[in-house]
C-alpha cells in the first residue's frame, strides 16, 4: 500500500514532466484522503501557481502553514505567490518568515531579490542576490539575475560576464557544432555560425549582429527556424540561412545571437547597432523588411476593410505578450486600457494580436472600434511577413513590450513601446528613445500597475501628428 509521501512523490514526478492538470488531481486526491498533511497543500499551492492561479496558490500555501508554522518551503512559495498579486510589503514578511527559519534557504534569497526588483527597488533586489551568492558562490541564476540588472543599469562592463553564467543554467542548448565560441577575436575573413537563443522577440532584435559582423568581413552562416526564415531572407550580409535541424557546414566560430552582441562589444566597446541599417524613416525602411507585392497586398486588403487613407492615422495595437513569459504580468495590459485610443475618431484602430490576448476583442464593448486581421495571417508565408507588410502601412504602432515591438521597431515603423515599471535590460531606466531602434519612443510606467497614465501619454503623442 503505497503511503501519502509515495503518492505525492509520484504526482511530482507527473507535475515535473509538465503534467500540471494531472498532477493537480493527484495532489487533490491526496488532500481528499489526508486534509491534514501539510506537504500535499503545498504541491497543491506549486501546480496552482504554475496555472498562474495565485489567488489560490496562496490559500493552499496558508493551509499548510496553519497545519505546519515551522515549514519554511510553505513561507517562501506563499511569498512568491503574493508578489504575483503584488502584495509586495506581505510578499516580503513571508521571505523574512522563510529566512528565520532557514538562513541558508538560497531560493529566498532569489525570490527576494525579484520581489524588490520588479517593484522598482532596483538597489535593494541587487542587495538580496549578492547575499545570495555570499551562500552559494557559484550559483548560475543569481549571477545571471545580477547581470541582467547590470545590463538595464547600463552597466555593460559588469553586466556581460555575469549574463554569460545563463549557460550554466538548465534548458540552455546550442547546435552541435564543433566550432568555438566566439567571445571577440578578429572576425575579417573567418566564419561564423549565428542562432537564436531566446524568444522571437529577441531574434528579431540581434538578427542585425549578422550583417554588422558581415560588414566587418566575416562569412554568416545563420540556423534559426523554419518559420523565420521568409522574414530573414531580408537581412543583409547572411551567407546562408539555414532552418533549425538542417546540416551544418564547418565554420571557424559560433555563437548565439546575444552571445555575438556580447562578443561585439567586448572587441569594440561599443553595441552592434547597426545605425547604418535605418534609413528614409518616412517610408519605414529597417534592416528587416518584405516583399513589395505582400505590402500592396495588405494595403488593399486594408481599404477594402473600412482603413483606406483618410485625415485618420491608421494604429496598430498590441497589448499581450506570451503569458508563459518570466514577466508577463508586469509587461502586459488588458485591451480595455486601449480604451481612449479606441475612442478617438481621428484614429483607426487595427489589432496585431494574434493568439494569446486577442480573446479579449470579443468582450471588449468597443470591439466594433477595432479592425481585426484575418485568422490564418501569418500561417502561410512564414513568420510575422504578413504583420510586417500590415505595418509598413501604418501610421503608428502602439504595443507592448512584445515580439511586436522589435518587429515594429527593425521595419522602422514609427511605434509607442508601452514599458513597466521596471522594464527588460535592452531598454535601460530612463530616457523616451532607444538606440536599439530610432522609430521607437518609449513610454515608461512611473507608478507599479499605472497604465492608465502611459496611455494618456500615447495617446497624445498620437494626437500630436
Amino acid at each position: 500500500m503505497p503511503t501519502v509521501a509515495d503518492v505525492l512523490s509520484q504526482g511530482w514526478k507527473v507535475h515535473q514532466a509538465g503534467k500540471i492538470d494531472e498532477a493537480l488531481r493527484v495532489y487533490q486526491h491526496v488532500i481528499e484522503q489526508a486534509p491534514r498533511n501539510p506537504e500535499a497543500h503545498v504541491y497543491l499551492g506549486i501546480a496552482l501557481f504554475d496555472q498562474r492561479r495565485y489567488g489560490e496558490s496562496v490559500d493552499s500555501y496558508r493551509q499548510a502553514i496553519s497545519l505546519k508554522e515551522a515549514f519554511p518551503i510553505a513561507w517562501n512559495n506563499l511569498g512568491n505567490s503574493l508578489r504575483m498579486l503584488g502584495e509586495v510589503e506581505e510578499s516580503d514578511r513571508c521571505f523574512e518568515k522563510a529566512l528565520s527559519m532557514d538562513s541558508n534557504y538560497l531560493s529566498v534569497y532569489k525570490n527576494r531579490g525579484t520581489l524588490w526588483i520588479w517593484s522598482g527597488e532596483i538597489e535593494r533586489g541587487l542587495a538580496w542576490y549578492e547575499k545570495g551568492l555570499h551562500i552559494a558562490p557559484e550559483e548560475p541564476e543569481l549571477h545571471r539575475n545580477l547581470g541582467v540588472i547590470y545590463l538595464l543599469q547600463g552597466d555593460f562592463e559588469r553586466g556581460w560576464p555575469e549574463y554569460r553564467w545563463r549557460w550554466k543554467m538548465p534548458g540552455m542548448r546550442r547546435p552541435s557544432s564543433p566550432a568555438p565560441i566566439w567571445t571577440g577575436q578578429p572576425i575579417a575573413g573567418r566564419s561564423i555560425l549565428l542562432y537564436p537563443e531566446q524568444g522571437r522577440g529577441d531574434e528579431m532584435h540581434f538578427i542585425r549582429v549578422a550583417s554588422v559582423l558581415a560588414q566587418a568581413g566575416a562569412s554568416v552562416v545563420v540556423q534559426c527556424a523554419p518559420a523565420m526564415v521568409p522574414l530573414f531572407t531580408s537581412v543583409r550580409g547572411i551567407q546562408s540561412l539555414l532552418p533549425t535541424g538542417s546540416q551544418l557546414p564547418p565554420v571557424d566560430y559560433q555563437a548565439s545571437f546575444i552571445d555575438a552582441v556580447d562578443a561585439w562589444f567586448q572587441s569594440s566597446g561599443e553595441l552592434p547597432l547597426g545605425n547604418d541599417f535605418f534609413h528614409d524613416h518616412g517610408n519605414h525602411q529597417g534592416y528587416l523588411n518584405v516583399s513589395e507585392p505582400l505590402v500592396n497586398y495588405w494595403l488593399h486588403w486594408m481599404e477594402k476593410n473600412g482603413l483606406g487613407k483618410d485625415q485618420r492615422k491608421r494604429v496598430g495595437i498590441a497589448w499581450q505578450g506570451n503569458p508563459q513569459h518570466h514577466a508577463d504580468v508586469y509587461r502586459s495590459i488588458p485591451l480595455q486600457t486601449l480604451r481612449p485610443l479606441a475612442q478617438d475618431d481621428r484614429l483607426k484602430l487595427i489589432s496585431l494580436q494574434l493568439g494569446f490576448g486577442s480573446e479579449q476583442i470579443a468582450s471588449a464593448d468597443f470591439c466594433d472600434s477595432i479592425r481585426q486581421l484575418p485568422a490564418d495571417t501569418d500561417t502561410s508565408g512564414g513568420a510575422f511577413t504578413d504583420t510586417a507588410a500590415v505595418m509598413k502601412n501604418l501610421d503608428a504602432v502602439v504595443t507592448t513590450d512584445t515580439s511586436l515591438a522589435h518587429l515594429a521597431g527593425a521595419l522602422g515603423v514609427p511605434t509607442c513601446l508601452m514599458l513597466g515599471k521596471v522594464p527588460d535590460w535592452r531598454w535601460l531606466t530612463e530616457g523616451d528613445r532607444t538606440p536599439w531602434y530610432p522609430s521607437v519612443k518609449l513610454f515608461r510606467q512611473q507608478q507599479m500597475g499605472d497604465w492608465a497614465s502611459v496611455i494618456a501619454d500615447v495617446h497624445r503623442e498620437l494626437g500630436a501628428g
